[in-house]
């Protein structure tokens, strides 16, 4: 049976929409060297629309060039990006479906550089533990002009007829850098206590505040717990839950309307997305990483070696704990951020059966639910979901093989297993470029 909390409108301050199922944020390499937008990224973004969910969370969408993960990705660091996603706009809402800009900066936290490659800005000037990004310290100017980037970012989604953005202050990015006290190591006002280390995502709120006004829907993704020391037991955890309530509260000051609750202080991380690590395709993909950071060849060597690489990946499945509880992961998380902050709650992390969704929905855990591989399995699972459906006929598998190809191989489900054939996978692979940009 279909979930009736699911599918009732949810009501946020200055926006309402239609469900409470949301695509949350991810996309492939489906732009533009330059960041400009093309016409396959509108293509991908109306199948999760046409498939039924009630908004959209885009992908990261960097506000500054030199905050970009990778090129190829759309920005929104200049005015003439507004076009672009204006026409992104228009095309979602034709399906009732609201669409929520990710205003996003990755500071050290990079996977391919491009030519205009310098080191990542970032509240440390300690390199990435994983990949070795290396990066230098941010200081106070430009703190100033990335604060000022986001607002300008924010100001450019609404004028391009977009229903909100979203901060991504989760999963190891810039604002996840200042915040945490497993990265965060400044001395200076932004640094130290937590009060200190909020202070950047803070003026970041009020800075888009003051120039969008309060009518315009503001959420921030957060990762409520760290577990920055997860494959590693000397490190430090990082933030808990308790630490993102403090922080949700003073957003909510600030003027946030929602929070969208994650986890993990880098990405990928074994909780997020929780699940496979596919070896096979990390030994075809990871080379394209080699030249980024001062370990990833280091790591390619891992993956490429059986042993070695079958040790690290059972360290990294232990790390994530069982698959069978992999859906929910964060509903704890989101249960305690919403009881004691007074916003709606979204929360994220593998959900794809309605009577999951609908138990977190009931329960209070949440508000609404954000799903990306399980949509990027099943674009129509909502759909599916409304015709009595309670699980996909074939649900996504948990094995991240989309993740690890996203890389250099365009965005969908690889899990060959799902499908007749490979001539089948690689068809609805392929699909996201039709129409074509032009015929």
């Amino acid at each position: 049976m279909p979930a009736p909390l699911a599918f009732t409108p949810l009501q946020f301050k200055s926006l309402e929409v239609k469900n409470r199922i949301f695509r949350s944020n991810i996309s492939g390499r489906f732009d533009n060297y330059d960041g400009s937008g093309t016409q396959t990224r509108i293509n991908w973004e109306v199948r999760f629309a046409r498939g039924g969910v009630g908004a959209i969370l885009s992908s990261f969408v960097p506000v500054l060039m030199r905050g970009r993960i990778m090129p190829n990705y759309a920005t929104i660091d200049r005015d003439d990006c507004i076009p672009f996603w204006r026409e992104v706009g228009r095309a979602v809402h034709a399906f009732d479906c609201r669409y929520i800009l990710q205003l996003s900066h990755g500071g050290r936290q990079r996977d391919v550089p491009g030519i205009e490659f310098e080191k990542g800005m970032s509240s440390t000037d300690q390199p990435d533990p994983l990949h070795g990004f290396e990066c230098q310290r941010m200081s106070a100017g430009d703190i100033a002009d990335v604060v000022q980037a986001f607002a300008e970012g924010a100001r450019r989604a609404r004028e391009a007829g977009l229903d909100g953005v979203e901060l991504h202050g989760a999963n190891g990015y810039l604002i996840t850098q200042f915040l945490s006290r497993a990265i965060n190591d400044r001395s200076d006002t932004y640094g130290g206590p937590l009060e200190n280390r909020a202070r950047f995502v803070r003026e970041i709120v009020r800075a888009i505040r003051q120039k969008v006004g309060s009518d315009f829907h503001l959420q921030m993704k957060i990762s409520a717990t760290e577990y920055a020391d997860v494959l590693d037991s000397h490190s430090n955890p990082g933030n808990t839950v308790e630490d993102a309530i403090k922080v949700c509260g003073w957003l909510k000051e600030d003027g946030i309307d929602a929070i969208h609750v994650s986890s993990g202080a880098a990405f990928p991380h074994p909780k997020n997305p929780a699940g496979d690590l596919p070896l096979d395709e990390l030994r075809e993909t990871y080379d394209t990483l080699i030249s980024s950071g001062t370990l990833t060849l280091r790591n390619y060597l891992i993956f490429r070696t059986k042993l070695i690489g079958n040790a690290f990946k059972e360290r990294w499945e232990e790390a994530r704990g069982p698959k069978d509880r992999i859906e929910g992961l964060n509903r704890p998380d989101a249960r305690a951020i919403r009881a004691a902050v007074p916003l709606p709650v979204i929360c994220t992390g593998g959900f794809q059966t309605a009577a999951t969704i609908e138990d977190a929905l009931a329960r209070g855990d949440c508000d609404a639910v954000s799903i990306a591989r399980g949509l990027v399995a099943n674009p129509d699972l909502p759909l599916q979901f409304q015709r009595g459906l309670g699980r996909a006929v074939e649900p996504c598998t948990y094995c991240n093989k989309c993740l690890v190809n996203a890389v250099e191989n365009p965005l969908g489900c690889y899990e060959e297993s799902r499908f007749p054939s490979r001539e089948a996978m690689v068809a609805q692979i392929m699909s996201v470029f039709n129409p074509p940009p032009f015929r």
